[in-house]
């Protein structure tokens, strides 16, 4: 009996102990399952997460449409829903009439270090904030964004406001120019086109954000690149831009008042007709008078309007004539220097020559235009 008992015991105990053993692990797999289970739907949560930031966020759109920008992918940009506006809706005659010259690949600037730095709701839409470098300036934008439908169970956006901007530009000194080094013509691109003046403001729209440097590099004038960053939609940027007359120009309108002067040398009378000197005398003239030249001006020019202005200078004349004295009838020959002074001013005509307009205190001459 005792023996029997000592065989029966440990065999049941160790049927307990195995079956213990074999419960555990079914235990074990289904925790481990559940614990595997909730990392993988975290895991596809976490990467839906970043794959509609990457591709489908209001953010992931306005980093789109900066890639397109610093690719120089102009038209792709425009493409985009809400960039390209729609005059009939803007209450802004200044967008209304202006040029979209500037809105390709030949006119961007580069722009670098794009990274956006905020996302937020703004009523039914969505403010997004952007970093930047524009042609090697930091900068910041924030755009309005909203949602235009859907692709798939994935969202659309566009912008609710427009992303253009527009620069409102004067050049004095030049009816032609360089904007990012893509040139222009003003009377091309102008509300009024040939009509205009080089004083009316010319309006031209650009893609924000933006850096745009407008230079002149003529024949007749120059300026170096006067740069404005156009980093807030909706905007209007004023920008003026003065040239500086070219030695090569100045050199040529002080050839053509030599020639005029020397023209007026020719005309045997005291007053020669329209021109900047001249004698009163009050006896009879018996022959002459003959002009010539002793000292010619030395021309300089500054701006005035679209156009020169010729800076007051001084010259001299010379001139010999025969009179006979009316309170003896003796006669005499009058051979003296006639100081006088030119100023003037060059306007230029829209077929692009320049109109030069010689005066002095009390004459004034309009020479033939060149």
């Amino acid at each position: 009996m005792v023996q029997s008992a000592g065989v029966l015991a440990p065999g049941a105990e160790t049927r307990r102990v195995r079956t213990v053993r074999r419960r555990a692990p079914l235990w074990s797999d289904l925790t481990l399952l559940a614990v595997v289970g909730v990392v993988l739907v975290a895991a596809l949560v976490a990467g839906g997460i970043t794959v509609y930031r990457q591709f489908y966020s209001p953010s992931a759109f306005v980093t789109r449409y900066l890639t397109l920008l610093s690719e120089g992918r102009a038209a792709d940009a425009l493409r985009l829903p809400g960039v390209a506006i729609e005059h009939g809706e803007l209450d802004s005659d200044t967008f209304r009439s202006a040029s979209d010259a500037l809105l390709r690949r030949a006119a961007l600037a580069p722009l670098t270090d794009i990274a956006v730095t905020d996302e937020h709701p703004v009523g039914d839409t969505t403010a997004v904030t952007v970093s930047y470098r524009a042609g090697g300036h930091p900068g910041s934008s924030t755009f309005r964004i909203e949602r235009v439908g859907s692709l798939g169970i994935a969202p659309t956006w566009g912008f609710a406001q427009s992303p253009l901007a527009v620069i409102t530009l004067m050049v004095r000194g030049s009816d032609t120019f360089f904007v990012n080094g893509f040139e222009l013509d003003r009377r091309q691109v102008a509300p009024n086109g040939a009509d205009s003046s080089a004083l009316d403001p010319l309006p031209l729209l650009v893609f924000s954000p933006g850096l745009y440097s407008v230079s002149v590099k003529t024949a007749a004038a120059t300026a170096t690149g006067t740069g404005v960053l156009a980093d807030v939609p909706l905007a209007d940027v004023p920008l003026d831009v003065q040239a500086t007359p070219t030695d090569a120009f100045v050199k040529v309108v002080q050839q053509r008042v030599n020639e005029f002067l020397d023209q007026c040398t020719t005309q045997q009378v005291l007053q020669p007709t329209g021109c900047p000197f001249g004698l009163t005398v009050t006896n009879r003239v018996v022959s002459g008078p003959t002009w010539s030249m002793v000292t010619k001006p030395q021309i300089s020019l500054e701006p005035e309007g679209d156009g020169w202005r010729i800076m007051p200078a001084a010259a001299t004349a010379h001139v010999r004539v025969e009179v006979k004295y009316l309170f003896d009838g003796s006669e005499a020959e009058v051979d003296q220097d006639v100081p006088f002074q030119v100023d003037g001013t060059i306007r230029f005509l829209s077929d692009g020559s320049a109109s030069i307009s010689i005066t002095s205190p009390e004459q004034s001459l309009n020479p033939p235009q060149g």
